[in-house]
């Protein structure tokens, strides 16, 4: 009979002030905790790494990089907000219902799909503000996404906040009250050969849509057949939300495998790399201006 071999690692925040106590004009005035937490740092250098591997990228194509920065923002930031809005409406939809406010407030709860959805709607937002083509950044940004995904989900597995159901797999996490799958933990892993390919890749030029298709079509699989992995209702833990027998992260992974297809032919037909669609056009001196 086998049992789980991965132990169950809890990582102490840092803590670098309070929670303090003291008197000011007669008045006590108490100070929250400050501290580093393991899950927001390692969020946090993904972030930082992924950017950096964009950049990257986008100065071997000749990308302009502030362009390329407004649209990394737009993409974070309907991120973001996306991500915890369809957190809150198709895994807590009774949150909603009874405190609407909730869907404000993004720091409590992520949704992967959901942060795919709104990285969408905010480069949409984009396009339509700078009126520029919005594949070429958004394949760029595609390149450099694993690798920021890796330390994301890392946060993940050190938190532990992605349990899956009982099991005595070997590869199973030895969880308080007994071994777990930790899909954090599993999606880190199988992150790290594509995020590993990507950086290879993006040594040269490649077509537009290319990254995107491979990353989506790589993606939707191992999200979709994990998920069967998850909390099952009568767990004693809190299982996720299930329409027609599927989470939604399920539902949305058949719909992100059309779209990487989409991408990959988009990318096989086209006639251009990305180097050619972004080059800057030649500035004209000032003879030929006035001409």
């Amino acid at each position: 009979m086998s049992a789980p071999l991965i132990p169950y690692i809890e990582i102490e925040p840092l803590r670098l002030l309070g929670p303090q106590t003291f008197e000011l004009f007669g008045k006590a005035i108490s100070i929250p905790e400050l501290s580093i937490k393991p899950f927001g740092a390692l969020v946090a250098l993904g972030v930082w790494l992924g950017s950096e591997a964009i950049k990257r990228s986008a100065k071997r194509v000749g990308m302009n990089q502030e362009t390329l920065g407004s649209f990394v923002v737009a993409v974070l930031v309907g991120g973001f907000v996306g991500g915890h809005v369809f957190d809150t409406l198709f895994y807590y939809p009774e949150k909603a219902l009874n405190d609407p406010l909730s869907l404000l407030r993004i720091w409590d709860g992520q949704s992967s799909f959901g942060g795919f959805l709104g990285a969408f709607l905010g480069a949409l937002y984009w396009k339509l503000k700078h009126r520029q083509k919005m594949l070429p950044f958004a394949d760029i940004v595609a390149s450099g996404f694993p690798l920021g995904w890796v330390f994301g989900r890392m946060g993940c597995s050190v938190a532990h906040d992605h349990p899956g159901r009982l099991s005595d797999a070997w590869f199973a996490v030895q969880y308080p009250g007994g071994g777990r799958f930790d899909l954090g933990l599993y999606e880190m892993l199988l992150t790290i050969p594509l995020a590993a390919a990507f950086w290879i890749l993006a040594k040269k030029p490649r077509k537009p849509g290319f990254y995107l298709g491979v990353m989506c079509t790589a993606y939707a699989p191992v999200r979709f057949l994990l998920d069967f992995l998850r909390v099952q209702p009568g767990d004693v833990l809190p299982a996720d939300a299930r329409y027609f027998g599927l989470t939604p992260a399920q539902w949305g992974s058949m719909l992100l495998l059309g779209v990487g297809l989409y991408f990959l032919r988009h990318a096989s037909k086209s006639s251009e790399t990305l180097d050619r669609v972004v080059a800057p056009e030649p500035k004209l001196d000032e003879a030929e201006a006035r001409a």
